[in-house]
């Protein structure tokens, strides 16, 4: 395969008629007819750190990579507006489309070894999330590399940025939220890596799908700004190392319960075939891409009505309160029914 070819393929798989898009695939760069702020994020995901091509097939290393992009996008609130709405509480099913006007670009780094047709599958497998969910992918870049690269810049835009929602909003007296169910993704990850055995086939199916094929919020995330949020992100870490960078980021202090945790169905079969406890597994759980949020206790009805409108099938579970930093309460997140044997409680983080 060379380069050309390649490119070709891109042109082929991506062919799109959005109309911001002026000129794309094919100019040495995209001219996208914009609105007043645009909203942009870049997610990088690589083999031997978020996946391994052993253990998914090329499709989905590409659904994941955008999907991982777009998470970003959905926990901002970034406008959904056209499509078909809906979601699934599981994430196994339809996605919970919302039609973004939203711009993707790709970047891929390609190492030896992959053929033409490994390399149109992962371009095909963002290709198909790109189109369920309305975005166009507008352009980007191929080049030689020593390990699989997929790297994906998504673009939102809005008018008013004031109706956007950042990390930095809760304020004391706040309640925390999710969405969805929490776990599926890890549990799905010890699935494919061969750790778990003796789980029933539709169970096992539907926590691969959880870790291969995550679903983004984005109307669920457009209902929640839409509906007075006043801080949120998606869980991409773990629950545990989210909340606690949504407290920080606010200056407050944020208790939460472990026993509210929205487990995901499959999550304490696993847990328990590993040895672990299930609310632990699933707090420190990683790449569930929920989302967590917080709200004035007077909205809360307005924010639970909200969801239900844009994605009918996702639950809200209220998982905490936030409150003052000072004293025995500095800033950050900690769940008030850790047990005694666990002295903190993280997510995934990288080391560098």
């Amino acid at each position: 395969m060379n380069e050309l070819e390649l490119i070709a393929e891109l042109r082929s798989l991506l062919a799109t008629t959005d109309p911001r898009l002026v000129r794309g695939l094919g100019d040495d760069a995209a001219i996208v007819r914009g609105r007043a702020y645009a909203v942009t994020s870049v997610d990088t995901m690589v083999e031997g750190v978020h996946f391994r091509r052993g253990q998914l097939s090329a499709d989905e290393i590409g659904h994941r990579a955008l999907a991982g992009a777009l998470s970003d996008l959905a926990a901002m609130g970034v406008n959904a507006s056209a499509g078909d709405r809906g979601g699934s509480a599981d994430r196994g099913g339809s996605a919970d489309r919302g039609g973004a006007d939203v711009q993707a670009y790709l970047a891929l780094g390609l190492p030896g070894g992959i053929g033409l047709d490994e390399a149109r599958a992962l371009i095909a497998g963002a290709a198909t999330l790109a189109r369920q969910l309305g975005v166009t992918i507008a352009g980007g870049d191929v080049t030689a590399a020593p390990a699989l690269v997929v790297s994906f810049t998504v673009v939102g835009w809005a008018d008013d940025p004031s109706m956007l929602v950042g990390r930095d909003g809760a304020r004391p007296g706040d309640l925390v939220g999710v969405t969805g169910t929490l776990g599926g993704s890890a549990a799905g990850l010890a699935v494919v890596e061969g750790r778990v055995e003796r789980l029933d086939a539709e169970l096992t199916g539907a926590l691969r799908a959880r870790y291969a094929r995550p679903l983004p919020r984005l109307a669920g995330g457009r209902a929640l700004a839409a509906a007075g949020v006043s801080a949120m992100l998606d869980i991409s870490d773990g629950l545990a190392t989210d909340s606690d960078h949504l407290a920080r980021a606010s200056g407050v202090a944020i208790e939460l319960r472990l026993a509210a945790v929205p487990l995901a169905p499959g999550v304490t079969e696993v847990a328990g075939a590993l040895g672990q406890d299930p609310a632990l597994f699933a707090a420190r759980g990683g790449e569930d891409y929920e989302l967590c949020f917080c709200a004035s206790p007077a909205g809360r009805r307005t924010v639970e009505a909200a969801l239900a409108e844009a994605s009918p099938e996702t639950p809200i579970t209220w998982i905490g309160e936030v409150g003052e930093i000072g004293g025995s309460s500095p800033a950050g997140a900690r769940f008030r029914d850790l047990p005694d044997s666990e002295t903190g409680l993280a997510g995934y983080e990288h080391r560098f």
